[in-house]
């Protein structure tokens, strides 16, 4: 049985390799490639001479199974895509699941990936964040999307390409408000640039300058300040009583309820129990 490697290729710098990536490269008996044209510039470089096999995303499903075929055989494959880690929004989770399914070994390398590299660049919160990818183009099918994230306290990471800049900065301003934003362009690679500015001040930019080379942008999350703002203007319709009856439909004994409202409201325990007397527990 043969062995299958997933190996991380740069972002742009062609310096960040690994020296473990190049070693299995340089001992596998094929290599799967998202693009032979441009993985071929990358083992040029590096004088790598192996037979290479398109393996993209039309070709996904049915090239994988010719792949598990081969490594059934014996033979050690490499598998790489265009830039970054195979897998992450690029080839390779068909593949795994059928290595995992055909009980066939695969060893997954570490390396370069534009999602790191761009949120510690972004200087928002490093300790909690969730990476989409890319966002759909139809507003019916990254609405969904947009729903499930508004609330999520996490830092948010995009990629997405120069032509659907303008588009994307205008949905997520209408979708979330006008947060920071790290824009984060042709990270390692000659004209690499970091912006960082809250979302209405990057569709200015962007209105006055052309979006070029691929972008990760990164998102900061939901706020405490925002959560506690949009708390108080949703119990500025109620009176103290309603508010704690709010708590107490949820479960929360009046005791609970009593301290929650006292914070929400800034205002003494005692005041709020006053309102609490005649309410059944």
């Amino acid at each position: 049985m043969g062995k299958l490697y997933l190996i991380p290729t740069p972002i742009g710098n062609l310096k960040d390799i690994t020296l473990r990536a190049l070693e299995v490269l340089e001992n596998a008996d094929v290599i799967a490639a998202e693009d032979t044209r441009l993985s071929l510039k990358l083992l040029n470089h590096y004088e790598i001479k192996k037979p290479l096999i398109s393996y993209h995303k039309h070709n996904e499903m049915g090239k994988s199974e010719d792949l598990i075929e081969r490594l059934k055989k014996g033979e050690t494959i490499a598998l790489i895509t265009d830039a970054g880690t195979p897998g992450i929004s690029d080839p390779g989770s068909v593949i795994v699941k059928k290595c995992i399914e055909n009980n066939i070994k695969f060893e997954v390398l570490p390396g370069a990936t534009a999602i790191t590299t761009a949120l510690v660049y972004s200087g928002l919160d490093t300790t909690k964040f969730l990476f989409r990818g890319f966002l759909p183009r139809e507003n019916k099918e990254r609405k969904p999307i947009a729903k499930d994230l508004k609330n999520s306290t996490e830092t948010l990471i995009f990629y997405e390409a120069p032509h659907r800049l303008r588009d994307t900065l205008e949905f997520l301003l209408k979708e979330f408000g006008n947060r920071n934003i790290a824009l984060c362009r042709e990270l390692t690679k000659l004209h690499e640039e970091i912006l960082r500015m809250k979302l209405e001040d990057a569709i200015k930019y962007y209105n006055e300058n052309d979006p070029r080379g691929e972008y990760v942008l990164v998102l900061e999350g939901k706020t405490q300040e925002e959560i506690e703002k949009e708390n108080m203007e949703k119990w500025e319709e109620l009176t103290i009583a309603q508010h704690l009856i709010e708590y107490i439909n949820e479960g929360s004994t009046k005791k609970e309820a009593i301290k929650q409202v006292a914070k929400e409201r800034n205002i003494p325990k005692s005041e709020v129990y006053k309102h609490s007397i005649d309410l059944e527990q």
